[in-house]
């Protein structure tokens, strides 16, 4: 079409639309009137292997074609008519750009046509199951783009390190070091839009893709008769799909899950701003994953694999799989002592905290128990880091015993794995 123009040679990347490269200016020469030293003074291009926006500010292209063309192939210049832009404008032109690195879209800033992919079509139509549009734009936002898989997968299900520490790691897996900065923003604030990256005891954690859609597949309602509809795999539609990087269903909770280096925080956890989630919050953040350092163990919640609350498969799973179990008896909650006693029936390693206000129950008592007065910030904070050193000594001892962990079932029948357990 003769509206299409091709971009000039010279065009600089903040207006071209060319999302795969930005410009660095060079030492300036001692000659600025030379004409080589013209060429030279030209800004140097830095390769860029990600989208230089945000998942969700490329994803209004996408939600632009299903509004104005019904989720269908549409005409370029017709969809930015529509959208009250420009089609030649640079924001425009980075717009169509950023939509192609995610793979929400097909077409260039300079084609006729542009229509969604499979999955951009996913991820931005509201008739699209609430956690198969999450799958969707999961697996574009962050699977797909392989400086912020990287990063997924080395930081996933761990406390979010510094912006620099995440830097470093994006320029050792190739990323330029002049962009490595812009990376590691974009890939962040994909993960916060997306609930991948949220607060736990005063720090981000970085959950795991599994979690995050697990938990958008409850209570899925019918968009227009409201209705409960049944869950469905959501990475059924992509699985055919090529994919660049491993896909997002490569590791869904039915999977082995490498528990190694875990250690499961049995724990009250309570509803968000109540006491008992604040108290939750500074036992796993101030007191229990500074002792467990030194072991080399992550410390994991329940409420990070499922719903806080529920007794979920998941959690079941961490309780006898985990090398070690911390039970933080506090506040006698019921869910903490059944999943205590299924750690006992399993005969494995499991450490006891509780604040020295609760009774600490006869059954229990006689079993590796650290108490922690917390009775103010007074008394909490001149022993706080006697009580890092005692809870790091007890867990140690307890994964250091040879044969099967003592409990009251074995301490007072000792025959019942022989006599039930077969």
């Amino acid at each position: 079409m003769a509206e299409d123009h091709e971009l000039p040679a010279e065009t600089p990347a903040s207006s071209s639309g060319d999302g795969g490269a930005i410009e660095t200016s060079p030492t300036p020469e001692a000659t600025p009137t030379a004409p080589a030293t013209r060429s030279k003074s030209r800004r140097a291009r830095v390769p860029r292997s990600f989208p230089a926006s945000s998942f969700f500010e490329a994803l209004a292209l996408a939600e632009a074609i299903q509004k104005h063309a019904a989720g269908q192939r549409v005409r370029r210049l017709t969809l930015f008519e529509r959208m009250g832009r420009s089609a030649d404008s640079g924001a425009s032109r980075q717009l169509v750009t950023n939509s192609n690195q995610y793979g929400i879209t097909r077409g260039s800033y300079t084609a006729e046509w542009i229509e969604l992919t499979d999955e951009g079509r996913a991820a931005s139509s509201d008739d699209t199951p609430a956690r198969t549009a999450l799958a969707a734009q999961l697996l574009l936002a962050i699977t797909r783009i392989d400086p912020f898989n990287s990063l997924y997968e080395q930081f996933k299900d761990n406390r979010v390190p510094s912006p620099a520490v995440l830097q470093d790691h994006a320029v050792e897996q190739g990323t330029a070091r002049e962009v490595a900065g812009e990376c590691v923003e974009t890939f962040l604030a994909n993960c916060r839009d997306l609930g991948l990256v949220r607060t736990y005891a005063g720090a981000e954690r970085m959950l795991t893709i599994e979690h995050v859609v697990d938990e958008a597949g409850e209570d899925v309602r019918d968009s227009e008769t409201g209705d409960l509809v049944a869950d469905e795999d959501p990475g059924q539609a992509f699985k055919s799909a090529p994919i660049h990087g491993p896909a997002v269903s490569r590791s869904w909770p039915d999977s082995p899950i490498d528990m190694s280096d875990v250690c499961f925080l049995v724990s009250p956890i309570g509803a968000e701003g109540s006491e008992q989630r604040e108290h939750a919050n500074l036992v796993l953040g101030s007191l229990l994953e500074p002792a467990l350092t030194s072991l080399g163990l992550r410390l994991v919640r329940a409420d990070q694999i499922s719903k806080p609350g529920m007794i979920t498969g998941q959690v079941i799973e961490h309780i006898v799989k985990a090398p070690l179990v911390i039970a933080d008896l506090s506040y006698s909650n019921p869910n903490v002592y059944y999943e205590l006693a299924l750690r006992h029936a399993c005969r494995k390693p499991a450490v006891q905290v509780i604040r020295s206000s609760d009774r600490l129950p006869f059954d229990v008592g006689q079993f590796r128990t650290v108490t922690i007065d917390m009775t103010s910030i007074f008394t909490l904070v001149p022993q706080i880091d006697s009580y890092r050193a005692e809870i790091a000594r007890q867990c140690r001892l307890a994964l250091d015993e040879d044969g099967p962990a003592e409990s009251p079932l074995s301490l007072f029948y000792p025959g019942f794995w022989d006599q039930y357990a077969r």
